[in-house]
């Protein structure tokens, strides 16, 4: 009943990708089968649930068993850092191993906005950035105040043949800062902030970013797109995103969702959308 109503909607939108968001926090415990509903008749053929550290990862994984559009990643949030342990590379390797749903590693980076203990974020970070260049899969990376350390690890690891593929998630750089990030291979993901009347770096970089390079995202429950900008974010708000990307770039709505859809099924190994719509 569900997966047919999903079919049938799903063909009639573009197809999304919400390829960051958080519903496993409490916020969504009312009523996730309501917003799986919403995102669902959104066009929103496939989730990536980013973990912020080892205990979350039962409860997405369990997520992942209740809704089929849903993959993962595992990995520990920079501002996580004190989870960390000697066992904790192993803990997130094991359980990528588990289950072909985990497609990357994180949300991994580096926040010097809230914290400034930078060496100890690093020790987090290395660890994890090795994890995914051993699996082989890619990473998705929170960079808050902090791009010139986090250029100066991926430039290192690059020289050495160990900078693995991945995603600056949450996009709020400058286009100088995006355009080193490009030259390292990584992909540019937008979120509700993309929609602020004063982001206006956001704003270049999503009429500048290669159209094959960028992708969309909520990271709800956080900032949640104008017009409910304050309010709790859901994934269903992805289409917000998706529109104010087209605006800025002076395309469809259409050509944004088949960029971006087409963009994070190539990182992630995501089913395509017709894949999706059958599960």
């Amino acid at each position: 009943m569900t997966v047919n109503t999903t079919s049938a909607v799903a063909t009639a939108l573009p197809a999304l990708v919400d390829s960051h968001c958080h519903v496993v926090f409490s916020a969504f415990e009312p009523d996730l089968d309501a917003v799986a509903q919403r995102w669902r008749d959104a066009g929103v053929v496939s989730l990536l649930h980013a973990c912020v550290e080892p205990s979350q990862i039962a409860p997405i994984r369990a997520l992942a068993d209740r809704f089929p559009e849903l993959r993962y990643s595992v990995g520990v949030h920079p501002l996580d850092s004190q989870s960390w342990d000697a066992g904790t590379q192993s803990v997130l390797r094991q359980a990528a191993l588990d289950d072909e749903r985990v497609v990357a590693i994180g949300e991994l980076g580096l926040d010097l906005f809230r914290d400034s203990n930078l060496q100890s974020q690093l020790l987090v970070l290395g660890p994890q950035l090795d994890l995914a260049v051993e699996l082989d899969l890619p990473v998705i990376i929170h960079c808050r105040d902090a791009a010139a350390p986090m250029l100066q690890e991926l430039r290192q690891r690059q020289a050495k043949g160990r900078c693995p593929r991945g995603v600056m998630h949450c996009w709020g750089g400058t286009p100088q800062e995006m355009e080193a990030f490009l030259e390292l291979g990584l992909y540019i993901s937008f979120s509700g902030t993309v929609t602020f009347a004063k982001a206006f770096d956001t704003h270049l970089c999503a009429q500048q970013v290669p159209a094959d390079r960028y992708l969309v995202e909520t990271d709800c429950p956080f900032l949640a797109p104008v017009p409910r900008r304050g309010k709790r974010n859901e994934p269903a708000f992805v289409a917000s995103v998706a529109n104010r990307v087209a605006e800025l770039r002076g395309e469809t709505l259409e050509q944004v969702a088949a960029d971006s859809t087409a963009n994070a099924v190539r990182l992630f190994g995501l089913p395509g959308p017709s894949a999706l719509n059958s599960v």
